[in-house]
């Protein structure tokens, strides 16, 4: 019984392991198929996540790439090319020209091995338009940079020269953001001082010299070998009719004295036609030569003007600048200047509320002590005199205080009044200079009482007796 339940269990279980087995072999055949990419002829196929490549990502052009699914995701680079309108003006020459360049180039995604991955790395996700935009920031940078090198002259004449300067430094630079260069085609070439016109016209007016000389000469040859021919043939006609017939040497010699005013009015025809052709040239180099003049005049004139400007322009700024600054400084003094008169202002207002405060104690004080006067203005006026009594006498005693009678040594001339000592009289009309007490009390209207003492009218003070 249990061998029994062991084989069907076993049966069992190996037939869910067949059928989860054969699940997975379907699912791998419907995966397979689907997770297989091919990769276009006209596109970079991008491989990024886990590829075990060396770089970010895996870049193939063409071919079949397994992506795994949850480790892998891949995007499309399109290699269709795309034409770039470079509209350069201004661009400045070695010659301090600016001139006008306006070009058309022709660039592409690469998809040669290094310079497709810099492709990915920094292309990859961009819109056509924003992969344009970035070319033409390149583009116009290396343009200035290659025309800044060159003079006009090599510009406008040397095409292959300035074409190949402009593809070796656009494609460098394409390079590191993953692009090439396909085409480059130079529309026009223009300039605002009209150095390019003058330069044409100077060429033109030497192709006609030229041409002009070319002509003058094969007509001057012409001229003289046919003269030349005629008269060799008149030579050897006259020598034979000569030989043949002696009596026709007369007429002979007069046809050939008319042939020779013939040849001389040729002759005189030729040198006109010629000094003609040759002034006419003269000419012509003159105009080619005025014109180069009028244009190296405009441009020293539009050179003399950019540097005037660039002179004005500064001295505007500088002046400006000063102008600020002074109005800066002005108004910082304003400022300052207003602080301090409103300060001193703040200062006087509470010196003046401070004196009017005080004066109206004062006041109100006196008009209190005149109330206690029973409303008698000179009892109040006393009344102050006696609360400073006190002072007054320190004031009076001060007066005397430091004065060191005993040190002062006299030599008395007995010259006074009468005989009198002069001594005696310094001292009385020193102690006199000082007001006595009872005589300032007299003065404000108040009598002390007598047990304040009574002063009687002064003696003399008797003077020194000198010894001899």
């Amino acid at each position: 019984m249990v061998s029994i339940l062991s084989a069907s269990a076993f049966g069992t279980v190996l037939i869910v392991l067949v059928v989860i087995i054969g699940i997975i072999l379907l699912s791998a055949l419907f995966l397979i198929p689907a997770r297989l990419k091919k990769c276009p002829s006209d596109k970079i196929m991008v491989v990024y996540g886990r590829t075990g490549a060396e770089g970010a990502s895996l870049c193939l052009h063409g071919g079949t790439k397994f992506i795994w699914p949850f480790v892998q995701a891949y995007q499309f680079l399109d290699l269709t090319p795309m034409s770039i309108s470079v509209d350069l003006k201004q661009a400045l020459s070695r010659q301090n020209i600016r001139i006008d360049v306006p070009s058309i180039f022709t660039v592409a995604i690469s998809n040669e091995p290094g310079v497709m991955q810099n492709a990915a790395e920094r292309l990859l996700g961009l819109k056509m338009q924003d992969i344009q935009n970035l070319a033409k920031d390149v583009i116009f940078g290396q343009l200035r940079l290659v025309i800044a090198t060159m003079d006009i002259e090599e510009i406008n004449t040397d095409r292959d020269k300035f074409l190949e300067a402009v593809s070796r430094n656009v494609e460098s630079e394409l390079k590191k953001i993953g692009l090439k260069l396909i085409n480059v085609n130079v529309t026009d070439i223009n300039d605002e001082s009209g150095y390019i016109n003058a330069l044409g016209k100077e060429a033109a007016a030497k192709a006609i010299n030229d041409a002009r000389k070319s002509v003058a000469e094969k007509n001057r040859d012409g001229s003289v070998g046919e003269a030349n021919a005629q008269s060799d043939q008149r030579i050897q006609v006259a020598t034979a009719n000569l030989k043949a017939v002696e009596g026709e040497n007369l007429s002979y010699a007069s046809m050939s004295q008319s042939n020779a005013s013939r040849r001389e009015v040729e002759a005189e025809s030729l040198r006109r036609a010629t000094a003609s052709e040759k002034i006419a040239a003269a000419k012509a180099l003159q105009e080619a030569y005025s014109a180069e003049e009028e244009a190296e005049l405009k441009r020293a004139a539009r050179e003399n003007a950019t540097l005037k400007a660039d002179v004005i322009v500064r001295t505007e700024i500088e002046k400006e600048k000063l102008t600020l600054q002074a109005e800066a400084e002005a108004e910082q003094i304003r400022r300052k200047a207003k602080g301090e008169a409103d300060a001193i202002y703040a200062k006087l207002e509470a010196e003046a509320r401070g004196t009017v405060e005080l004066l109206s104690s004062q006041a109100k004080g006196f008009g209190e002590i005149v109330k206690q006067a029973g409303g008698d203005p000179d009892g109040a006026v006393k009344l102050l005199i006696a609360d400073k009594i006190e002072n007054l006498v320190k004031t009076q005693v001060e007066a005397v205080k430091n004065l060191r009678i005993d040190k002062v040594t006299v030599w008395d001339t007995m010259s006074g009044k009468d005989g009198s000592s002069t001594t005696s009289n310094f001292m009385a009309s020193l102690f006199k200079a000082i007001p006595p007490l009872n005589d300032i009390f007299k003065a404000s209207g108040i009598q002390l009482p007598d047990y304040l003492g009574k002063i009687d009218a002064p003696k003399a003070i008797e003077a020194p007796k000198i010894v001899k």
